[in-house]
């Protein structure tokens, strides 16, 4: 008897021990699934893609301006849609964002479309997510099932913008590296995600040094450059002059962008850095000859993004207005 009772005591105890452990493997992983509003609101999918396509229309470059707002969202403590908050800890007047985040408008027009249709449901960092898929698809890019449930944060981090979190268009390699390894992201997720400048453009104040003072330039390249950009703009209108990230096909998807890279025609440092004898030369070249192979990169470097600590469960809220907490 005493045996069998201990050996039924043993059999419950690694039985409650295996249940734990599940629950925690289940609390600790992020809840976000591809069906997660399919009953809840189901017409969500064709109402974000219905404003995203009329914004794209309007203006191409905006298709590179939401997706840059999930990541600019992703990065800074998670995707939760704290880029998308007014106020004192606002994260739009960080450096990084100021001046140069745009789309906030385009969000609040799919907000409003969502809570018509399903109120109080969707949250804002969710839309914020899907509006980067669909801009991407939208300008010919892959479509990838969009992980859905995210909450949203009840506060903006504006210190942690600002700390140097979000790479720098000036970034070394080794601190792009280190930027997207303290993300949970690899090199290779770093250097497929940086495909995204295959479309969007940048201002003159963000490239001006490198077509300047650069050697690793074609040189007729930043001479084309230079004309819309000149040397005297520093805190003039001219600052604002924009070129296309990518100069061949500016507002379509695709892999020519590392095509320019291997030409030296890389608009920011940071674009350059990636093919420039470094380790990442490589992959730069295999994402040239091989779109399906970037693309592919693409789409697993999103949503292992996607899944940067997200708020789940009964944390957060669900925003009724994405630039304010409820």
């Amino acid at each position: 008897m005493a045996l069998f009772s201990s050996s039924s005591s043993s059999s419950t105890t690694t039985f409650a021990i295996a249940l734990f452990t599940l629950f925690l493997i289940g609390s600790c992983s992020a809840q976000l699934s591809e069906n997660f509003y399919a009953k809840k609101c189901p017409k969500l999918s064709s109402a974000v893609k219905s404003v995203v396509l009329s914004a794209v229309a309007k203006e191409p470059r905006m298709g590179a301006s939401l997706l840059r707002l999930f990541f600019h969202d992703c990065f800074v403590n998670g995707c939760d849609a704290s880029v998308l908050l007014d106020g004192p800890s606002s994260e739009k007047t960080a450096p990084p964002n100021a001046n140069s985040l745009r789309g906030y408008e385009v969000i609040d027009d799919i907000k409003s479309k969502v809570e018509a249709i399903c109120p109080g449901i969707v949250s804002c960092a969710d839309i914020t997510a899907i509006a980067a898929r669909d801009s991407v698809t939208i300008l010919g890019g892959p479509f990838w099932k969009v992980k859905l449930g995210r909450r949203d944060s009840k506060t903006g981090f504006l210190q942690l913008a600002s700390s140097g979190v979000l790479p720098s268009p000036s970034s070394s390699l080794s601190t792009l590296i280190s930027n997207f390894k303290d993300q949970g992201l690899s090199a290779t997720d770093m250097v497929a995600l940086s495909g995204a400048h295959t479309i969007g453009k940048a201002r003159c104040a963000i490239y001006g040094s490198r077509i300047y003072n650069e050697k690793n330039i074609d040189s007729l390249f930043a001479k084309a450059r230079q004309k819309n950009c000149p040397r005297d703009s520093s805190g003039t209108p001219k600052d604002n002059n924009v070129a296309p990230l990518d100069f061949k096909n500016p507002n379509h998807f695709d892999n020519s962008y590392y095509k320019n890279l291997i030409n030296k025609k890389g608009l920011l440092h940071s674009d350059q850095v990636l093919f420039d004898g470094g380790s990442t030369d490589s992959l730069v070249r295999d994402y040239s000859n091989n779109q399906r192979a970037f693309e592919s990169d693409f789409v697993t470097a999103m949503i292992k993004m996607g899944n940067i600590k997200p708020l789940t469960g009964s944390d957060g809220e669900i925003r009724r207005h994405c630039s304010r907490p409820n």
